[in-house]
């Protein structure tokens, strides 16, 4: 029996080949399945409102079109080149996993980085693949030493599952918790930065911000916090899960040490992808969640160690990522800018509806967050999807009790329209018992 070369081996794989996006006469993406923009001239702001232009932009999203989705701030779906790009990787795995993951796929994972690295101006080897922003920050909040009576500060607005590590290690190690609050909405960053130096003392070891808050898309003054702690010796974490590929994120700007994201949110990159910035003199003594061989404490990989996972994942990030790219960003963040002001300023007309999120340009990204006076937010968006399918989030904060709405480069304008008038008739009759 004759033994099959490597070449043959992997000819009979049947690697497919991704066709490469191109351009000539206007702004063309070609992917499987194939997506052809028409073209256009002018600003992003004055191409947010072109239908023809978005619509095509919203047939690479093989969407259920049955509801309107307006929770894209908590997953995205991923567009076809991305979808399509996750299969034929995954595909390739199966049929050989141990010698393709390992041999093939996982040495291609480093191009990727690099190629994430240049669009965040930072080293790729600063850079690191995880699952989704939580695990990126509890890698962080786990990872720093910390004693009994240490103080660590975070927001009340931060997500529930970073507080709750937070709270974890406070039951576990003693350590001490410091929350700080915000106004709802807040149009003035240094009224963030003095409530976080309100809260610091000689025994703060660690701070936490947003840089996009989940709840109402309110944007916070990282730069200025990241100063703040750097001036005093307190290292700061960013959550950026709502911030990368909405926002213009600079990390070389922003001066941070460790920045959080989540791929599968506003990169539409696929579910389950993530990634964790550490500037390269932080690595070291920052210990991994899951133990890594004393060889890879220095190195940003010690942070991949989860055991056998699919690299399908972060090379399909890729295909995300020149997706986003050819689309434009500052484009991609005007439609998205453009879509939220269209609800938000027509349901506050009402004198019952207050919107918990700053419309002023730079005070919040493309999530908003509005209440009606006298209604539970869970009734109103149980209501939203039960009578007219048009699916939301409740959220039950305190500060910013509302319903969160958040809207994509695939969702129409009928359908920013068929929200506005159901919340109209929310107003005016109320919600049936």
């Amino acid at each position: 029996m004759t033994t099959p070369t490597r070449r043959a081996f992997l000819g009979g794989l049947a690697l497919p080949v991704a066709a490469p996006f191109a351009g000539s006469s206007g702004v063309r993406l070609r992917e499987a399945g194939g997506l052809e923009l028409p073209e256009r001239h002018g600003t992003p702001q004055e191409l947010a409102g072109d239908e023809d232009f978005w619509s095509a932009v919203a047939s690479a999203f093989e969407i259920d079109r049955s509801i309107v989705n307006l929770n894209n701030g908590g997953v995205s779906p991923a567009p076809q080149p991305v979808t399509a790009a996750l299969a034929r990787h995954l595909q390739a795995a199966n049929q050989a996993p141990a010698y393709v993951m390992w041999r093939l796929q996982q040495p291609n994972r480093e191009a990727v980085r690099s190629k994430l690295a240049r669009f965040l101006k930072v080293d790729a080897e600063e850079l690191a693949f995880t699952r989704n922003a939580s695990e990126s920050l509890q890698i962080c909040q786990f990872g720093f030493d910390l004693e009994r009576g240490d103080e660590v500060v975070c927001c009340d607005q931060d997500y529930p599952r970073m507080i709750n590590t937070f709270k974890q290690r406070v039951a576990r190690e003693g350590i001490v918790l410091r929350t700080v609050r915000i106004p709802v909405p807040c149009e003035e960053p240094e009224r963030i930065v003095a409530a976080y130096r309100e809260a610091l003392t000689d025994r703060t070891k660690l701070m936490l911000c947003s840089h996009v808050v989940n709840l109402t898309g309110q944007v916070v003054p990282v730069k200025e916090l990241v100063a703040l702690g750097r001036a005093r010796g307190i290292p700061v974490l960013v959550d950026g899960a709502h911030a990368f590929a909405n926002l213009e994120v600079d990390l070389r700007d922003l001066d941070c040490d460790y920045y959080a994201t989540s791929l599968h949110k506003w990169l539409f990159a696929p579910i389950g992808t993530g990634l964790l910035y550490v500037r390269r003199e932080r690595i070291l003594p920052l210990w991994p969640l899951m133990a890594c061989d004393a060889k890879q404490d220095a190195d940003i990989r010690k942070f991949e160690e989860i055991g056998t996972h699919p690299a399908a994942y972060a090379l399909a990030v890729s295909d995300a990522l020149t997706f986003h790219e050819r689309l434009g960003p500052a484009r991609k963040r005007a439609r998205l800018n453009f879509l939220r002001d269209r609800w938000a300023t027509h349901i506050a007309r009402h004198a019952r509806v207050r919107l918990n999120t700053s419309l002023k340009p730079g005070m919040s990204n493309s999530l908003g967050n509005f209440a009606i006076e006298g209604l539970d937010p869970v009734a109103i968006a149980g209501h939203l999807f039960e009578k007219h399918r048009i699916f939301t989030t409740a959220i039950g904060h305190a500060d910013c009790s509302g319903v969160r709405v958040s809207p994509s480069v695939y969702t129409t304008l009928e359908e920013i329209d068929r929200f506005c008038a159901a919340v109209d008739d929310i107003v005016e009759h109320g919600i049936p018992a």
